[in-house]
């Protein structure tokens, strides 16, 4: 099993920055992928960003360049910091984490970003 649990969510002005914060306990291992999810108002989950056991990083189009994933394996964090933040940031950021051995997700409980004037 995999505990996360994700923090730094708010309110923010467009334009604004926000940086979220996971932290993961349990079963981990490093080869394992973290990403950060969200999911907007009436809207599916969607895939923000995930940075792989390797180091690789992806970034969904529509968030490059503003937003920076990293991963702390020391510490077992995962980071997002977000600028440039736009009112469709708006949503429920989950972390996730994607355990090879077991071909498993773990997901946390959220934090709500809101962009809003």
């Amino acid at each position: 099993q995999v505990q996360l649990v994700e923090s730094g969510g708010g309110l923010v002005q467009p334009g604004g920055s926000l940086r979220l914060s996971c932290a993961a306990s349990g079963r981990i291992f490093s080869i394992d992928d973290m990403g950060w999810h969200r999911q907007g108002p009436g809207k599916q989950r969607e895939l923000v960003a995930r940075v792989s056991g390797g180091g690789n990083v992806y970034d969904a189009d529509s968030v490059k360049g503003r937003f920076t994933i990293s991963r702390d394996k020391a510490k077992n964090t995962l980071t997002l910091q977000m600028t440039s933040l736009k009112p469709d940031g708006t949503a429920g950021y989950f972390c996730n984490y994607h355990q090879w051995d077991a071909s498993q997700d773990f997901w946390g409980q959220g934090t709500q970003v809101s962009v809003s004037s």
